[in-house]
């Protein structure tokens, strides 16, 4: 069994995934021995009272990770966390054994200090962002990547990664995002990878490849080294050029990488919207668009070419493609953001044609869109455009399960 922490925890989706992992290996490879979640930018913890609902407060933490001792955090198999997208570069060199050090509030360096500070680290990592991680900054394409690859490589753990789409492998959300997972040197994964060749370990042998299938053969690949120190591949990576390095599949070890830009190869059953759908009967009236208001979405939705006017009155060009509207039932959804909920037109929210007329999406079906279980984040003190919120912040828990799964399978 792995003894595993959740970090950035949300409304617990890495927790759900492995618990379903554990419900379909039959056995409880996972453990969450702790967790932390919060959200700085308001006073009312929504997401950590949800977890707390669901799980309890025992080993919840509900305060900054940046104010947490490590000390505290009990030693741990697996660190999962989907973390949020900063700027990621070494901002202070420090005079004493600890080294380098990031920004303040940039929370990727909270990972790397628990990593740095245990005595006993992780054997394994689990870890989730936005897949402009791999081209971020635009000044330096790639560098922000280098950097936490950088990291682990010096902490003693090799890394693969790959950017999945969710609806790519039939799950029900056109969510792009990457996932990396991290094996340190004294687990028998990493001698695995080390004996195989970089390039079959992300193509046909590693856990993702596993997970999620490809084409045996990429589109492109290339192979480079990560060269320098921690401070170095901050402020040197990626300089003078256009494009990153990073393809959406890749493999990190002892400072060598491959990368390639690889296919999904799926030909599973795909869940589109209106699978997800609860009965009609069932809406609130107030999720349908009133005649009055559709000329507005109509707007909004559309394509536009028009001058408009900056807030200090300067004119300016702007142009914006169309999009589909209402959204096609028939083809998952798109990513779910974080304005999704509340009643005002709006570009980017989800509406259906139903018989009733147009209408958004009810939480519960943005649940079922992250493959949560119906009223996830029903809780008291709730509205539902904080439950639409929440699930914008929200991962497709069906990519955990699978790649939990198969972890398990991996190490057991």
């Amino acid at each position: 069994m792995m003894k595993t922490i959740e970090l950035f925890a949300g409304v617990g989706g890495f927790r759900v995934g492995l618990e379903r992992a554990n419900k379909e290996t039959k056995k409880k490879s996972y453990e969450i021995v702790w967790s932390n979640q919060w959200e700085p930018s308001t006073k009312t913890q929504h997401a950590s009272l949800i977890y707390e609902e669901r799980w309890g407060k025992d080993n919840h933490s509900n305060i900054s990770i940046e104010d947490v001792d490590v000390k505290n955090i009990p030693d741990h198999d697996l660190l999962v966390g989907g973390f949020p997208c900063q700027d990621y570069s070494v901002a202070t060199t420090l005079k004493n054994s600890k080294g380098l050090l990031g920004k303040k509030g940039v929370l990727w360096w909270s990972i790397h200090r628990i990593l740095s500070e245990k005595k006993k680290k992780p054997k394994y990592l689990i870890l989730e962002n936005v897949d402009r991680l791999l081209k971020s900054p635009s000044n330096q394409r790639g560098r922000d990547f280098a950097v936490m690859l950088k990291g682990l490589d010096e902490l003693g753990y090799a890394v693969e990664w790959r950017v999945i789409n969710a609806s790519d492998y039939g799950f029900p959300q056109r969510r792009r995002r990457v996932f990396f997972i991290g094996y340190h040197k004294t687990t028998p994964t990493y001698k695995k990878i080390k004996a195989d060749s970089l390039d079959d370990w992300a193509l046909s042998d590693g856990i993702m490849a596993k997970c999620f299938p490809i084409a045996s053969t990429a589109v492109s690949e290339t192979y480079f080294d990560i060269k320098g120190n921690l401070k170095e591949v901050s402020d040197n990576f990626g300089s003078g050029s256009k494009i990153s390095p990073f393809l959406n599949s890749g493999v990190l070890l002892d400072g060598h990488i491959y990368t390639a830009k690889t296919t999904p190869n799926f030909d599973g059953k795909k869940t589109a919207i209106k699978d997800i759908l609860i009965p009609e009967k069932d809406v609130p009236q107030e999720y349908y668009i009133p005649e009055t208001e559709i000329d507005k979405w109509t707007y909004l939705k559309g394509a536009k070419k028009e001058i408009r006017t900056s807030t200090s009155g300067f004119e300016y060009n702007y142009a914006e493609g169309g999009m589909i509207f209402p959204d096609s039932v028939n083809e998952p959804a798109r990513t779910i953001i974080t304005g999704e909920g509340g009643k005002s037109p709006s570009r980017f929210k989800h509406v259906i044609s139903t018989k009733k007329g147009l209408r958004r999406l009810v939480p519960i079906e943005l649940e079922r869109l992250n493959m949560f279980d119906d009223n996830h984040t029903n809780i008291d003190g709730i509205s539902d455009a904080k439950r639409a919120f929440l699930m914008g912040n929200a991962l497709v828990i069906g990519i955990v399960e699978r790649i939990g799964a198969v972890l398990a399978s991996e190490v057991s």
